[in-house]
Formats: structure tokens, C-alpha cells, sequence
């Protein structure tokens, strides 16, 4: 899930370097490097593709992530399943995180090739509690957050008609999976790749790094062209999570080689992965200066989206531009820089501290 705009993250750097030529299309495939193809499967958003991963694995295949469970996607995958996967099955299936754009065809193709569902473990049991909203109307603690926070009638309105939508791009999950955890290494055909963890974006964000050939995977955790969503949700109101995307972004930069290829789940696969870090970097941090200045007497939430978007969000859902905001504002607040206050009408205000 891509932020709202890119105005404070470059999109087009020209340190960058996109060394794997033209995207396949959606029933083709790249070979990006030897045994390692790149596949693309269309998304209903205006981000309109995932990339998805697929590693040779003996007699048959691992897939790393799977795109939405839609019945365009189910159906690009019913197709490779000959010129594609050349009648080999998917032995074991990956993911990366819990958004529905990577897990949503996970339990399809888990049945199809009795395949397992291997994930860590924030992520498994996210994306389990999020199916179970569907049908359910949005609880009051939703409500009291996104109110306190500024949003008008409209916009609560809006999110109580979309609450519990995760689902709906969601095939049923399998009952069980196999854990991905900090360091494991995974024997995947000739290669061997180590499970590398970021936070932020989601709970347990896993990448995969294969040190030989300098690769890594990186879900949505690095993009060249995007920033990722970094959001404040009602279910855990007082969380910091840039504060943990900031650190992963500052543990990858340390621990990645600047050479490495990364095969990202957005986007071309590139290289530039220091510069692209230290872009999104100094990218946030210019964003926390400009919601500060902008503090200097008390705002709510809403009244800050200037400060953090290019564009009027116009009907872009105000709960996404919330989150984002209230992800600044609290890592401010841990910055000792800003104070929140409740005001008489029960709405959250912020001033400089």
C-alpha cells in the first residue's frame, strides 16, 4: 500500500539504476537473475500491478507473494500454470507481509498445489484477525479514534461503509503456516536466503537476502519509486510506528551491500539501495520539520494533511491520510517536540512542546 505522494521522497533518481528492462506482462515472466523470474499480477487500485517472485526450487517452485485474491489475479495464475510454472507446483509459498495485495491468493494456491503458507508469525496472525472483521460493523473504537482525530461526518461515514473490506481480497487462508523468523535461512533450489525483518509498514515485514548474488526481496519494505504507508491504526492508538520503520530502514542500510539488486514488490527492480534509503530517510524527516512548523499554535489532525501531502487528498479515504499524519505527530510527541491536548469537543489538538 503506497503512501499518498511522493513529494518528499524522490521519485525519479537518477542515482538509481533499473538494470532488468521492460516489466513482464501478465502472463509472462523475467528471468532477473539465474532461477529467479519476476511476475507481475494486475491490483484494482491506481497502483495497478504487485510484482510477485518466483525461485526455481528442485522439481518445482517457491513464490514469494501472490497478489490479491481477485478473479483477475486467480485467473493470470490458472494460466501460468503452463507457460509460466511449465506444469511444475508450487512447493511452498511465501510471504512477506499481510496486506491483501501479497497474501490475497495464498490460500488459492496453497490448495491448488497443497503448498505451504510460510510467514512470520505478527504477520500470519494479523492477516487472520483482519479476515474475521469482515461482515462486522465498525466498532466504536474506531469511531472515537478517527473522530478524535477530526475527520467530519463524511469521512467517518466512509470508513464505517469500508470497515472490514481486508477480506474481500483475501482467499481463505490456510489453518496453519510455518514460521519465518530473524536470520532463518531458507534453501530455496541452488540459493540460500536469510530472512531479514523491518517494521512499520506492518508488524513483521520479511525480506530475503541471498549474500551470493547480492538480492534481496524486499516486499514493501524498500521501493524505488514510493514510500510505503506508515500509519497509526485505532487498534493500537498510541503506537510509534515510524519511529520502528525509520530504524528498519537505518538497520537495512547498514547491513545491505550498495550493489545489491533489489527485487522490490512495487515498481522495477533496482539498484542504489544506500541512496534510496537514505532518501526515504531524510524524506520522513522533512516531513516531521514541516507538520512541527506548522504547530506553532494548536491543529488537529486534519488540519495538517497540507503539511503532509503534495495534493488536496480530495476523496482518497481521510482514515489512510489520518494514520499517516498521526504516525508523524506521534514520533514527534517521542521527540520530546510536540504536546497533544483534547479539546471541549473532544477532538485531539497539537501544538509545539
Amino acid at each position: 500500500m503506497a503512501q499518498m505522494d511522493g513529494e518528499y521522497v524522490p521519485v525519479h533518481d537518477l542515482r538509481l539504476t533499473y538494470p532488468c528492462g521492460e516489466a513482464p506482462d501478465a502472463n509472462g515472466a523475467v528471468e532477473v537473475a539465474q532461477g529467479v523470474f519476476w511476475l507481475r499480477r494486475p491490483l484494482p487500485f491506481s497502483l495497478a500491478w504487485i510484482n510477485v517472485w518466483l525461485l526455481e526450487d528442485g522439481d518445482g517452485w517457491t513464490l514469494v507473494d501472490t497478489g490479491i485474491g481477485d478473479t483477475p489475479s486467480k485467473k493470470a495464475w490458472d494460466d501460468a500454470a503452463a507457460s509460466v510454472l511449465k506444469g511444475r507446483p508450487i512447493n511452498r509459498i511465501i510471504c512477506t507481509h499481510m496486506h491483501p495485495d501479497h497474501i490475497g491468493c495464498a490460500g488459492y494456491l496453497s490448495r491448488r498445489y497443497n503448498a505451504p503458507l510460510m510467514m512470520t508469525p505478527l504477520e500470519y496472525i494479523t492477516a487472520r484477525m483482519l479476515v474475521a472483521d469482515t461482515g462486522r460493523q465498525a466498532p466504536k473504537e474506531g469511531m472515537d479514534f478517527y473522530r478524535a482525530a477530526g475527520l467530519d461526518d463524511a469521512a467517518l461515514e466512509l470508513y464505517r461503509s469500508r470497515f472490514g473490506g481486508f477480506g474481500s481480497g483475501v482467499t481463505p487462508l490456510p489453518e496453519s503456516y510455518l514460521r519465518l523468523s530473524e536470520g532463518d535461512e531458507l534453501l530455496i533450489g541452488r540459493r540460500t536466503w536469510r530472512v531479514v525483518l523491518g517494521n512499520g509498514h506492518s508488524p513483521e515485514h520479511a525480506c530475503l537476502w541471498e549474500p551470493e548474488g547480492k538480492l534481496l526481496i524486499s516486499g514493501d519494505q524498500i521501493l524505488p519509486r514510493i514510500s510505503s504507508n506508515v500509519s497509526v491504526h485505532p487498534t493500537e492508538p498510541e503506537a510509534d510506528p515510524l519511529l520502528d520503520w525509520l530504524d528498519s530502514c537505518r538497520k537495512l542500510r547498514d547491513f545491505l551491500p550498495e550493489d545489491a539488486l533489489v527485487l522490490p514488490a512495487h515498481n522495477e527492480p533496482f539498484r542504489g539501495v544506500h541512496v534510496r534509503l537514505d532518501n526515504l530517510l531524510s524524506g520522513h524527516q522533512k516531513k516531521l520539520d514541516r507538520v512541527w512548523s506548522r504547530l506553532a499554535e494548536p491543529k488537529r489532525v486534519v488540519d495538517l494533511y497540507g503539511a503532509m501531502f503534495a495534493r488536496d487528498i480530495g476523496d482518497d479515504p481521510h482514515a489512510l491520510a489520518a494514520g499517516e499524519t498521526l504516525a508523524h505527530l506521534h514520533r514527534l510527541i517521542g521527540e520530546g517536540r510536540v504536546k497533544r491536548s483534547v479539546g471541549h469537543d473532544g477532538v485531539w489538538r497539537y501544538q509545539q512542546a
